[in-house]
This record gives structure tokens, sequence and C-alpha cells, in this order.
């Protein structure tokens, strides 16, 4: 199973695992580096908690995910028209001030997340800021149809430095927010210069 019939198929089992999920200590850094008006892409939006979050806070937000029922249900949800695109089509340049892209590039083909990065990195205006959370570890792996591309600070540190002129502002691990997980995550956020 492709990780993209996972979600299709799955959509309102994760939403119910991920919607009510209190973010706002991740959300605290990634928005305090914004503008008052700043507009975000919300990245691999999944059940559009985030796009929602943002919207609320008063933010421009744009979201896209790649899983058709979840485009579907985040739509419903955030009442942004969300479009169904995958971080590979990504091929906008200098518009957002901020690119959140939680727990989606986990998903992205190790060999493929230069290129994805470069993408984000093109989309953000000068001085933009990236969000962006791998579950915490060195591997490639599957877990019940989802393919993951784990991440820890060396190859983070690596993939970054491929970009031109990046700084990391922070970079911390956090344990998995749901009742019934003890994974841990890295979560990295970084600047383009």
């Amino acid at each position: 199973m492709k990780t993209i019939d996972y979600y299709n198929q799955y959509a309102d089992q994760f939403l119910q695992a991920t919607l009510y999920v209190d973010m706002e200590s991740l959300y605290q850094p990634f928005l305090a580096e914004l503008p008052d008006s700043a507009r975000i892409l919300d990245l691999g939006c999944g059940s559009g908690r985030d796009t929602l979050a943002f919207k609320n806070k008063g933010y421009q937000v744009d979201a896209i995910d790649y899983s058709e029922v979840l485009v579907e249900r985040a739509t419903q949800l955030t009442g942004i028209t969300v479009q169904q695109q995958s971080f590979y089509e990504l091929d906008i340049h200098d518009v957002y001030d901020g690119v959140w892209a939680c727990a989606s590039l986990l998903h992205c083909d190790r060999n493929r997340l230069p290129d994805v990065l470069k993408r984000i990195y093109n989309a953000l205006r000068r001085g933009g800021v990236c969000y962006m959370s791998f579950k915490y570890g060195s591997t490639d792996r599957e877990k019940d149809g989802r393919a993951f591309t784990d991440l820890d600070e060396v190859q983070a540190k690596e993939l970054l430095d491929q970009l031109q002129v990046v700084e990391v502002l922070q970079q911390w691990i956090t344990v998995d927010q749901r009742p019934d997980r003890d994974e841990k995550w890295l979560n990295v956020l970084w600047k383009k210069q």
C-alpha cells in the first residue's frame, strides 16, 4: 500500500487521532519569527488543524495536501480551498513569510528531500522561515502501509547545508503529544537569509 492510499483510506481515523492535539508550544517559536500579516503555506496540511489555527490567529494561509480525502476534510474544516498537490510539485517563488511542514516531509523519499527543501527555500521570501518536523531517528522504514524517512540532528544539518544561505534558528526534540504514543520528534526551525 502506498502512503497516499493509507491517508485516503484512513482519513477519518487520522483526523480523530490528530485534530485535537495541542500544538501551541510548536506554533509559538514559528509565529514569533513572522510579521503580523504573514502569509503562511501549510505544506501537507492533513486534517487542516494547523491551517485553521493560523487562520484564526489572523494570518493569510494557503494549504496543500496530496491526499484527495484529506483535502476535502481540510477544506470543510477551515473554509479555505485546500489544493491537492504533492510537495514534489511545489513551484512558487518568493511568496511566503512562513512554510509550516509539520509531520509531512517525513513521507518524502530521502533522496528527494534536498530537492523539496530547495522548493521550500524558493517559495519563501527573504527572511522567511520554515518549520519542519520528522520522527526522530536515522532510518527509512515502512509502518502500517506508510513510508517514513526519519531524521536526526546530523542528517538535518547535512540537508540544510546543501541550501545556499540558511540559518537554523532552533532545533529541538519533543515527545509525541498523542496519548497512545511515545515517539520522539525532531523539530527544526530555519530561516532563509
